[in-house]
């Protein structure tokens, strides 16, 4: 069975009026189990849509959504959250800015559960979550209680990433995790990344405006093109492409609107 099953989707914005545009168009997906697919296009292209159409942030048009083979399609973000993990471009997305980086692990080991039951930071907790930041090297171990508002933006975007998956999502989504980091902060959280998704088993779409990232994370990758995927490529496909190739092609696509 898929872990995630896209069938037909369509989305359209500003019906109706001069601003009227279809943001995915008839979209058939499927993600198997253990699947890690990165997707790229130009501008407009549809990729930020498709995860908030999968997260149930914005609702499709037509066609279904299915996790594990369960129709969700018409389930709100909140009562998907118990499945899908998600990291948002923006550091300052996904975290409580005047929640400590404890506080804030705390509220994600509740995710999809009754937010009314209380849980305490317990020396057991404290000691697990300084386990977990500790292997990122970027001392956050020491600052389970500083407000994660002040933390540098890799450090923010880590502890997302940590949150996301506290709880094993069914399917994890990144939506250009990296884009608002500095290349070599950046390097250290896509590495945290991969290392987490192939630990913990998980099936994962990652969205990406750097090519050369697309073709080496990954099984999978996915070309969006005004709403359509007009190419999945296999691991097998995406290693027979160059960088200079796919610059290309996207570059092509993105000529002819």
């Amino acid at each position: 069975m898929n872990v995630l099953e896209l069938k037909g989707v369509n989305k359209f914005f500003h019906q109706r009026t001069a601003d009227a545009y279809q943001a995915l168009a008839n979209v058939n997906l499927e993600v198997a189990e253990g699947d890690f697919v990165t997707v790229v296009g130009g501008n407009g292209a549809g990729k930020s849509t498709l995860l908030n159409v999968i997260s149930g942030a914005i609702a499709v048009d037509d066609g279904s959504v299915l996790i594990d083979g369960d129709d969700v399609t018409r389930r709100r973000e909140e009562d998907r959250a118990g499945l899908i993990g998600r990291v948002f471009q923006d550091p300052k997305m996904g975290t409580a800015p005047r929640m400590t980086v404890a506080e804030n692990l705390l509220l994600a080991a509740k995710r999809g559960e009754n937010r009314g039951l209380k849980i305490s930071m317990t020396p057991q907790r404290r000691q697990e979550f300084e386990s977990l930041v500790a292997p990122l090297g970027l001392g956050l171990e020491s600052r389970l209680d500083t407000e994660i508002g002040v933390l540098s933006g890799g450090q923010r975007q880590s502890i997302a990433l940590l949150m996301a998956t506290l709880k094993t999502p069914r399917i994890l989504l990144l939506d250009e995790h990296t884009a608002a980091l500095d290349p070599k902060t950046a390097r250290v959280v896509l590495d945290f990344t991969t290392r987490t998704i192939e630990e913990k088993g998980l099936s994962a779409i990652m969205v990406t405006h750097h090519l050369a990232d697309a073709l080496a994370m990954g099984n999978r990758m996915i070309v969006l093109n005004r709403g359509k995927i007009v190419h999945d490529f296999n691991a097998q496909e995406k290693a027979q492409l160059g960088v200079g190739e796919l610059y290309e092609m996207v570059g092509e696509l993105e000529a002819q609107e």
